[in-house]
C-alpha cells in the first residue's frame, strides 16, 4: 500500500482533483481508498460525544483536538494499510492551519510518523484563480483566505511544512498545478507518482 497526503488551501480545488481521481481509479478498477482527516476526526469526536456537529470540533480544548487528530491518524492508517499490496490511499488534509495565533503544522511529527505517507502533494493555483473559485463556492465562507498576500503566503508555509514533514518519513514532496477547467491533469499526476 503507498499513501499519498493530498494537500491545498481554501479554494484550490483539492476536492474536485480527489473525486477525479476517484473516477480514473474506479474506471481501471484499481485498489484505492481516499480519505478526509477531518472527517476521521469527527467520527471519534461524535462517538465519544465530544461534539454534535463538525463546527464544534474547532471550540474543543486543544488537548482534546491533539488526542483527536491522534486517533484519526491510527484510524486512517489501519483503514489504508488493509488495502494491502499494491492499493493507493489518498488522504485530504491540509498541510498547514493558519490561526489567528500563526500557522500549526498540518502534519506534525507524532501524526505523519503514523501516517508513513510515500508523497506529500501540494495542490496549487495562481493566487487570483483560487481568489475566483472562492468567490463562485456558495456553499462555503472563507473570507480569512480572501487576500491574494494571505494565498501567496499561506501556500509558502504549506511548503515549508509539507517539506519538514517530509524529512521525518522518508517522503517526497510534489508541487501539483489544479489548471482552470481539467482537474483531470493534476489527477493523473497525483495518479502517476503514486504508482
Amino acid at each position: 500500500m503507498k499513501l499519498g497526503i493530498v494537500t491545498g488551501i481554501p479554494g484550490v480545488g483539492k476536492t474536485t482533483v480527489l473525486n477525479t481521481i476517484s473516477s480514473i481509479l474506479s474506471g481501471k478498477g484499481s485498489k484505492f481508498l481516499i480519505m478526509n482527516y477531518g472527517d476521521y476526526m469527527l467520527k471519534t469526536a461524535l462517538e465519544l460525544r465530544y461534539v454534535s456537529s463538525r463546527d464544534e470540533m474547532r471550540k474543543l480544548p486543544l488537548e482534546l483536538q491533539r488526542n483527536l487528530q491522534l486517533e484519526a491518524a491510527r484510524n486512517i492508517h489501519k483503514d489504508a494499510s488493509s488495502l494491502g499490496e499494491g492499493g493507493l490511499a489518498f488522504l485530504d488534509t491540509h498541510a498547514v492551519i493558519r490561526t489567528p495565533g500563526g500557522y500549526l503544522p498540518g502534519l506534525p511529527k507524532h501524526i505523519v510518523e503514523i501516517l508513513q505517507p510515500t508523497v506529500i502533494f501540494l495542490i496549487e493555483s495562481e493566487p487570483e484563480l483560487i481568489l475566483k473559485r472562492q468567490a463562485s463556492d456558495k456553499t462555503r465562507a472563507r473570507t480569512d483566505y480572501a487576500d491574494i498576500t494571505v494565498i501567496q503566503e499561506t501556500m509558502n508555509f504549506a511548503r515549508y511544512s509539507a517539506m519538514a514533514s517530509a524529512v521525518l518519513v522518508g517522503a517526497s514532496v510534489k508541487v501539483v498545478k489544479n489548471v482552470e477547467g481539467d482537474p483531470s491533469v493534476a489527477a493523473n499526476e497525483i495518479i502517476k507518482s503514486m504508482t
